[in-house]
């Protein structure tokens, strides 16, 4: 039988977490009150104060924002209008960063837009409109292609713009940014299930579709911030133990469950963890923030402007999202000599969670993972590659989210904290900027990382 020595610690933590309201009434302060906290809107500078305040109430040290300069993104109006072979008005909403246009072109469906896809349709593409599906596995592929990489491979394949087609029935359009950091170099689009079946249809039927799409959207200097709080360790020579999560969602719906589920589950461990920081030998530091939708921002700025604090951050978990129905396991970023001690941790803890290896790019635990920080996340290990579901969508919304799904959340996350902020045999430092790289030089990341860098170069270029 295997014991527990932190036994009454996470009978107090669990049974504060399970019977306090704070998760929900923090869930519902930032999506009611704060709507969808996008980069640039006020409800993001208010939510940045709230989470402020509530982790100081909280008891934490050291709690400040940390401002991120970069460059936002403001929706203007899109129509989008079909022109021959006849004339239909389509609703549509531009891809955040997608530039303002008044164009024609007709239109190429390129399918679920994988690799095999675009190999197929490469020598038709140029000046076209590039119309993909959602799907986060196409035909063919057997890992996660992301929005972005679709939307990337329309440019380099000489798209003149893209339209991005969900495929769930019945959600309507879904969003995410395309702008590398910038504006986009061509205009992306998003269409309902329904309107993009009724192109491909058209497509079938009359051969060539060509369209007018009007968009007034701007990009333009902004800040945001990161929120940033301490529960200092006891020991003179304390690591850092790090949780995190983004708290800005999609400027069309709430984002109740992405970000803002995962959000308040790392307010509640700040909670309950700040009635036992004394008896922590390492700090447990938490993170919120800014600007992540639109590429992990404000994350990537803290790993810059914290370089001289990497080798002391014990490990970085992430949070986005956590506190939606998925699975409550912990992925390890292919940190293979955490495994066994997470694995012991499970047992001793009784949770019935799975312990996994595996990486992606698309979350804030990256920019860490890149610059060689132990790094895992609150997600599942058997990952449903089918797509978002409503995720991205307007009804992200806090009807949503189950009480229960966020106390889990929490819990986990607070006893996972205490567990490795107390260890005295910590197996993971610091990879080498080597040793990052021959992770990514594996053969099921070899893909993704030469797409990657191949529109990472194509961008640069177009944009010097």
């Amino acid at each position: 039988m295997t014991t527990n020595p932190y036994l009454n610690v996470d009978q107090q933590m669990v049974g504060d977490i399970y019977t306090a309201p704070d998760v929900m009434d923090n869930l519902t302060v930032l999506c009611d009150d704060f709507g969808s906290r996008f980069g640039g809107t006020d409800g993001e500078r208010q939510a940045a104060e709230f989470i402020k305040e509530t982790l100081t109430a909280y008891g934490l040290q050291n709690v400040h924002l940390e401002p991120v300069e970069y460059i936002g993104w403001t929706r203007g109006t899109a129509v989008l209008e079909i022109i021959s072979p006849i004339e239909k008005q389509i609703p549509c909403i531009t891809l955040p960063h997608s530039p303002a246009v008044d164009m024609e072109a007709t239109i190429i469906d390129v399918g679920d837009g994988g690799p095999l896809d675009f190999e197929k349709y490469q020598a038709d593409i140029p000046g076209k409109f590039v119309m993909v599906n959602s799907k986060t596995q196409p035909r063919g592929s057997q890992r996660w292609v992301h929005r972005g990489e679709k939307y990337g491979r329309s440019m380099l394949a000489g798209a003149a713009g893209f339209i991005f087609v969900n495929h769930y029935p019945g959600y309507g359009p879904a969003t995410g940014g395309i702008g590398r950091g910038g504006e986009g170099l061509i205009p992306g689009i998003s269409v309902s299930y329904e309107d993009g079946a009724f192109i491909q249809r058209l497509l079938q039927r009359k051969g060539e579709v060509k369209i007018r799409l009007r968009t007034t959207d701007h990009c333009a200097p902004m800040v945001s911030w990161n929120i940033i709080g301490d529960l200092p360790g006891a020991s003179a020579d304390a690591q850092i133990v790090m949780l995190g999560c983004h708290y800005d969602g999609h400027d069309i719906s709430q984002g109740a469950v992405d970000p803002a589920s995962g959000a308040v589950a790392v307010l509640e461990a700040a909670r309950v963890l700040a009635k036992y920081a004394g008896q922590m030998t390492h700090t447990v530091r938490f993170a919120l923030w800014g600007v992540e939708e639109i590429g992990l921002l404000g994350s990537r700025a803290y790993v810059d402007a914290h370089a001289d604090e990497l080798d002391n951050i014990r490990f970085y978990f992430n949070m986005d999202a956590a506190g939606g129905a998925r699975p409550k396991d912990v992925v390890l970023n292919e940190w293979s000599e955490l495994e066994t001690l997470v694995s012991q941790w499970q047992k001793e803890m009784a949770l019935d969670f799975a312990v996994g290896q595996s990486v992606n790019a698309f979350s804030d635990h990256f920019p860490f993972l890149l610059a060689g920080v132990p790094t895992g996340g609150m997600e599942a290990v058997e990952r449903d590659l089918s797509g978002r579901g409503y995720g991205h969508t307007h009804y992200d919304t806090l009807d949503k989210v189950q009480i229960r799904n966020l106390r889990d959340a929490a819990a986990l996350a607070a006893r996972l904290a205490v567990r490795v902020a107390n260890a005295s045999d910590w197996p993971a430092s610091r990879r080498s900027q080597e040793a990052v790289n021959a992770l990514f030089d594996k053969p099921r990341y070899q893909e993704e990382r030469a797409i990657s860098a191949q529109i990472a170069q194509y961008v640069d270029a177009r944009r010097k």
